[in-house]
Protein backbone atom coordinates (compact mmCIF):
# COMPACT_ATOMS: atom_id res chain seq x y z
CA UNK A 1 0.00 0.00 0.00
CA UNK A 2 1.03 3.76 -0.57
CA UNK A 3 -0.11 5.33 3.05
CA UNK A 4 0.29 8.97 3.74
CA UNK A 5 0.95 9.53 7.31
CA UNK A 6 0.14 13.04 9.17
CA UNK A 7 1.27 12.96 12.64
CA UNK A 8 3.97 10.90 12.15
CA UNK A 9 7.09 12.68 13.93
CA UNK A 10 4.97 11.38 17.89
CA UNK A 11 5.21 8.44 19.62
CA UNK A 12 2.62 6.63 17.47
CA UNK A 13 3.40 7.89 14.61
CA UNK A 14 7.06 7.02 14.47
CA UNK A 15 6.15 3.46 15.76
CA UNK A 16 3.65 3.22 12.85
CA UNK A 17 5.59 4.21 10.43
CA UNK A 18 8.20 1.61 11.00
CA UNK A 19 5.72 -1.08 10.99
CA UNK A 20 4.57 -0.26 7.80
CA UNK A 21 7.87 -0.12 6.24
CA UNK A 22 8.77 -3.49 7.59
CA UNK A 23 5.67 -4.57 6.07
CA UNK A 24 6.84 -3.38 2.96
CA UNK A 25 4.47 -0.44 2.61
CA UNK A 26 5.39 2.47 0.68
CA UNK A 27 5.02 5.76 3.60
CA UNK A 28 4.91 9.25 2.61
CA UNK A 29 5.33 11.29 6.07
CA UNK A 30 3.34 14.99 5.58
CA UNK A 31 5.63 17.12 7.39
CA UNK A 32 5.14 21.15 8.15
CA UNK A 33 8.76 22.01 6.50
CA UNK A 34 10.50 21.74 3.12
CA UNK A 35 10.09 18.40 2.15
CA UNK A 36 13.41 16.72 2.72
CA UNK A 37 13.01 13.83 -0.28
CA UNK A 38 10.18 11.71 -2.22
CA UNK A 39 8.93 9.86 1.41
CA UNK A 40 8.00 13.52 2.58
CA UNK A 41 5.36 16.34 0.98
CA UNK A 42 4.95 19.61 2.83
CA UNK A 43 1.40 20.91 3.73
CA UNK A 44 0.13 23.64 6.18
CA UNK A 45 -3.29 22.46 7.82
CA UNK A 46 -3.73 26.03 8.91
CA UNK A 47 -4.39 27.71 5.77
CA UNK A 48 -5.49 24.00 4.94
CA UNK A 49 -2.52 23.54 1.97
CA UNK A 50 -1.65 19.50 1.28
CA UNK A 51 -0.94 18.66 -2.01
CA UNK A 52 -3.80 17.08 -3.94
CA UNK A 53 -1.62 14.46 -6.25
CA UNK A 54 -0.03 13.13 -3.00
CA UNK A 55 -3.69 12.35 -1.55
CA UNK A 56 -4.73 11.16 -5.22
CA UNK A 57 -2.10 8.65 -5.39
CA UNK A 58 -2.41 7.29 -1.75
CA UNK A 59 -4.42 3.72 -1.24
CA UNK A 60 -4.71 5.05 2.70
CA UNK A 61 -4.65 7.90 4.71
CA UNK A 62 -3.76 7.87 8.44
CA UNK A 63 -4.22 11.55 10.76
CA UNK A 64 -2.15 11.35 13.78
CA UNK A 65 -2.04 15.08 14.41
CA UNK A 66 -2.54 16.86 17.71
CA UNK A 67 -1.47 18.86 20.32
CA UNK A 68 -0.63 16.74 22.94
CA UNK A 69 -3.28 16.81 25.91
CA UNK A 70 -0.48 15.77 28.05
CA UNK A 71 0.98 19.85 28.25
CA UNK A 72 -0.28 21.17 31.46
CA UNK A 73 -1.93 23.79 32.47
CA UNK A 74 -4.89 23.45 30.07
CA UNK A 75 -5.43 27.49 29.76
CA UNK A 76 -8.15 28.74 28.15
CA UNK A 77 -5.85 29.51 25.13
CA UNK A 78 -4.27 26.29 25.27
CA UNK A 79 -7.74 23.82 25.10
CA UNK A 80 -8.52 26.00 22.33
CA UNK A 81 -5.22 24.87 20.25
CA UNK A 82 -6.10 21.12 21.63
CA UNK A 83 -8.91 21.73 19.62
CA UNK A 84 -8.35 23.84 16.79
CA UNK A 85 -5.30 21.44 16.07
CA UNK A 86 -6.98 18.74 15.66
CA UNK A 87 -9.62 19.96 13.54
CA UNK A 88 -7.13 21.96 10.78
CA UNK A 89 -5.17 18.22 10.34
CA UNK A 90 -8.52 16.42 10.04
CA UNK A 91 -10.50 18.97 7.86
CA UNK A 92 -7.79 19.40 5.57
CA UNK A 93 -7.22 15.76 4.99
CA UNK A 94 -11.05 15.17 4.53
CA UNK A 95 -11.57 17.82 2.25
CA UNK A 96 -8.73 16.90 -0.18
CA UNK A 97 -10.19 13.44 0.18
CA UNK A 98 -13.14 14.25 -0.52
CA UNK A 99 -12.50 16.68 -3.46
CA UNK A 100 -9.80 13.93 -5.09
CA UNK A 101 -10.57 12.20 -8.58
CA UNK A 102 -8.60 9.37 -6.95
CA UNK A 103 -9.91 9.68 -3.23
CA UNK A 104 -8.05 6.76 -1.09
CA UNK A 105 -9.73 3.62 -0.41
CA UNK A 106 -9.45 4.49 3.19
CA UNK A 107 -8.99 7.08 5.66
CA UNK A 108 -8.31 6.12 9.64
CA UNK A 109 -9.10 9.37 11.60
CA UNK A 110 -7.43 9.93 15.33
CA UNK A 111 -9.66 9.99 18.24
CA UNK A 112 -9.20 8.96 21.81
CA UNK A 113 -10.95 7.14 24.58
CA UNK A 114 -12.11 10.09 25.74
CA UNK A 115 -15.17 10.21 23.37
CA UNK A 116 -16.77 8.16 26.61
CA UNK A 117 -16.22 10.72 29.29
CA UNK A 118 -16.23 9.13 32.84
CA UNK A 119 -18.24 6.52 33.36
CA UNK A 120 -17.77 4.47 36.62
CA UNK A 121 -19.45 1.47 37.14
CA UNK A 122 -20.36 0.92 33.32
CA UNK A 123 -18.49 -1.42 30.38
CA UNK A 124 -18.24 0.54 27.32
CA UNK A 125 -17.67 -0.67 23.88
CA UNK A 126 -17.82 0.87 20.10
CA UNK A 127 -21.68 1.14 20.25
CA UNK A 128 -21.77 3.02 23.95
CA UNK A 129 -23.07 6.85 23.58
CA UNK A 130 -20.44 10.03 23.96
CA UNK A 131 -20.19 10.86 27.55
CA UNK A 132 -19.44 14.18 28.99
CA UNK A 133 -16.40 16.71 29.20
CA UNK A 134 -13.84 18.86 27.85
CA UNK A 135 -12.13 15.39 26.16
CA UNK A 136 -15.46 14.39 25.15
CA UNK A 137 -16.07 17.47 23.34
CA UNK A 138 -13.27 17.45 21.38
CA UNK A 139 -13.25 14.05 19.79
CA UNK A 140 -16.90 13.96 19.16
CA UNK A 141 -15.92 17.13 16.59
CA UNK A 142 -13.04 15.64 15.81
CA UNK A 143 -15.19 12.68 14.29
CA UNK A 144 -17.37 15.04 12.79
CA UNK A 145 -14.66 16.14 10.82
CA UNK A 146 -13.30 13.22 9.61
CA UNK A 147 -16.78 12.42 8.43
CA UNK A 148 -16.24 15.12 5.20
CA UNK A 149 -14.32 12.31 4.10
CA UNK A 150 -16.97 11.48 1.70
CA UNK A 151 -19.01 8.20 0.83
CA UNK A 152 -16.53 6.69 -1.48
CA UNK A 153 -13.09 6.13 1.29
CA UNK A 154 -13.61 3.87 4.18
CA UNK A 155 -13.74 6.00 7.52
CA UNK A 156 -12.28 4.32 10.96
CA UNK A 157 -12.45 6.44 14.23
CA UNK A 158 -9.01 5.56 16.12
CA UNK A 159 -10.26 5.61 19.56
CA UNK A 160 -7.36 5.26 21.30
CA UNK A 161 -6.53 5.03 24.94
CA UNK A 162 -4.07 5.44 27.37
CA UNK A 163 -0.18 4.37 25.69
CA UNK A 164 1.53 2.16 28.04
CA UNK A 165 5.20 2.95 26.67
CA UNK A 166 8.20 5.20 28.54
CA UNK A 167 7.47 7.92 25.82
CA UNK A 168 3.70 7.78 26.53
CA UNK A 169 1.80 7.32 30.44
CA UNK A 170 5.21 6.17 31.88
CA UNK A 171 7.25 9.53 30.69
CA UNK A 172 5.76 11.13 34.29
CA UNK A 173 4.83 8.35 36.35
CA UNK A 174 8.29 6.32 36.07
CA UNK A 175 10.65 9.68 38.00
CA UNK A 176 8.21 9.63 40.56
CA UNK A 177 8.16 5.64 41.34
CA UNK A 178 11.95 5.71 41.31
CA UNK A 179 11.71 8.61 43.51
CA UNK A 180 9.68 6.73 45.93
CA UNK A 181 6.71 8.62 45.22
CA UNK A 182 4.22 6.41 43.82
CA UNK A 183 0.49 5.60 45.34
CA UNK A 184 -3.01 5.63 44.17
CA UNK A 185 -4.14 8.21 42.37
CA UNK A 186 -7.70 9.53 43.65
CA UNK A 187 -8.12 6.37 45.63
CA UNK A 188 -6.72 4.04 42.24
CA UNK A 189 -9.59 2.32 41.57
CA UNK A 190 -11.34 3.56 38.69
CA UNK A 191 -10.22 2.06 35.25
CA UNK A 192 -7.56 3.40 32.77
CA UNK A 193 -8.16 2.30 29.05
CA UNK A 194 -4.70 1.28 28.68
CA UNK A 195 -2.68 -0.12 24.93
CA UNK A 196 0.58 -1.08 24.82
CA UNK A 197 2.41 0.13 21.79
CA UNK A 198 2.84 -2.34 19.67
CA UNK A 199 -0.91 -3.32 19.64
CA UNK A 200 -1.59 0.43 19.24
CA UNK A 201 0.49 0.05 16.34
CA UNK A 202 -0.94 -3.48 15.08
CA UNK A 203 -4.62 -2.15 16.07
CA UNK A 204 -3.95 0.38 13.37
CA UNK A 205 -2.45 -1.14 10.42
CA UNK A 206 -5.53 -3.97 11.23
CA UNK A 207 -7.69 -0.86 10.45
CA UNK A 208 -5.97 -0.22 7.02
CA UNK A 209 -6.06 -3.57 6.41
CA UNK A 210 -9.19 -4.96 7.23
CA UNK A 211 -13.15 -4.09 6.11
CA UNK A 212 -14.07 -2.47 9.47
CA UNK A 213 -15.65 0.71 9.36
CA UNK A 214 -16.88 3.10 12.27
CA UNK A 215 -15.00 3.83 15.46
CA UNK A 216 -12.26 1.27 16.75
CA UNK A 217 -11.41 1.00 20.63
CA UNK A 218 -7.72 0.85 20.58
CA UNK A 219 -7.54 -0.38 24.21
CA UNK A 220 -6.52 -3.16 25.79
CA UNK A 221 -8.03 -6.33 26.29
CA UNK A 222 -7.87 -7.33 30.02
CA UNK A 223 -9.58 -3.85 31.79
CA UNK A 224 -7.20 -2.69 34.05
CA UNK A 225 -7.30 0.08 36.83
CA UNK A 226 -4.97 3.05 37.38
CA UNK A 227 -3.74 1.21 40.53
CA UNK A 228 -2.86 -1.89 39.15
CA UNK A 229 -0.93 -0.12 35.94
CA UNK A 230 0.51 2.09 38.72
CA UNK A 231 1.33 -0.50 41.28
CA UNK A 232 2.80 -2.99 38.62
CA UNK A 233 5.40 -0.09 37.36
CA UNK A 234 6.05 0.26 41.14
CA UNK A 235 6.97 -3.48 41.83
CA UNK A 236 8.90 -3.89 38.44
CA UNK A 237 11.09 -0.99 39.27
CA UNK A 238 11.32 -2.66 42.66
CA UNK A 239 10.09 0.81 44.38
CA UNK A 240 7.29 1.26 47.06
CA UNK A 241 3.84 2.26 46.53
CA UNK A 242 2.49 4.10 49.07
CA UNK A 243 1.66 7.34 49.12
CA UNK A 244 -1.75 8.08 47.75
CA UNK A 245 -2.77 11.18 46.21
CA UNK A 246 -6.87 12.00 47.34
CA UNK A 247 -8.98 13.25 44.34
CA UNK A 248 -9.06 16.97 46.02
CA UNK A 249 -5.41 16.80 45.44
CA UNK A 250 -5.07 16.09 42.44
CA UNK A 251 -8.01 18.60 41.13
CA UNK A 252 -6.28 20.94 43.21
CA UNK A 253 -3.48 20.66 40.88
CA UNK A 254 -4.34 20.17 37.49
CA UNK A 255 -7.74 21.52 37.50
CA UNK A 256 -10.15 19.77 34.88
CA UNK A 257 -7.10 18.58 33.36
CA UNK A 258 -6.79 16.22 36.65
CA UNK A 259 -10.61 14.97 35.90
CA UNK A 260 -9.96 14.31 32.26
CA UNK A 261 -6.77 12.59 32.44
CA UNK A 262 -5.89 10.67 36.05
CA UNK A 263 -9.55 10.67 38.03
CA UNK A 264 -11.32 9.20 34.49
CA UNK A 265 -12.88 6.13 35.42
CA UNK A 266 -13.28 4.05 31.60
CA UNK A 267 -14.06 0.27 31.84
CA UNK A 268 -14.33 -0.06 27.54
CA UNK A 269 -13.70 -3.07 25.57
CA UNK A 270 -12.30 -3.61 21.88
CA UNK A 271 -15.13 -4.95 20.96
CA UNK A 272 -14.03 -4.14 16.58
CA UNK A 273 -10.68 -5.45 17.05
CA UNK A 274 -11.57 -8.59 18.95
CA UNK A 275 -14.72 -9.24 16.51
CA UNK A 276 -12.59 -8.86 13.50
CA UNK A 277 -9.39 -11.23 14.06
CA UNK A 278 -7.01 -8.99 15.91
CA UNK A 279 -4.73 -11.00 17.71
CA UNK A 280 -3.56 -9.03 20.75
CA UNK A 281 0.50 -8.96 21.83
CA UNK A 282 -0.08 -7.71 24.69
CA UNK A 283 -3.44 -8.76 26.87
CA UNK A 284 -2.92 -7.89 30.13
CA UNK A 285 -1.45 -4.31 31.61
CA UNK A 286 1.19 -6.27 33.14
CA UNK A 287 2.67 -7.58 29.69
CA UNK A 288 1.94 -3.97 28.55
CA UNK A 289 4.93 -2.59 31.13
CA UNK A 290 7.07 -5.73 30.69
CA UNK A 291 7.41 -4.30 26.74
CA UNK A 292 7.98 -0.97 27.55
CA UNK A 293 10.44 -1.32 29.88
CA UNK A 294 12.10 -3.71 28.30
CA UNK A 295 12.04 -2.13 25.32
CA UNK A 296 14.00 0.82 26.74
CA UNK A 297 16.65 -1.38 28.74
Amino acid sequence: MRVVVAGAGGLIGRALVTRLRADGDDVVRLVRRPADGPDESAWDPDTGRVDRRVIASADAVVCLSGASIARLPWTPLYRRTILDSRLSTTSTLAHAIAESPTPPSVFVGASASGFYGTRPGQDLDESSPRGEGFLSGVTGAWEKAARGVGDATRLVHARTGIVVATDGVLAPLMPLTRFGLSGPLGGGRQYWPWVSLADEVGGLVHALRTDITGPVNLVGPTPATAGELMRGLADRLHRPYWLPVPAFAVRAALGAAGDDLLLVDQRIHPRTLEDSGYVFEHRTVGDALDAALSARA
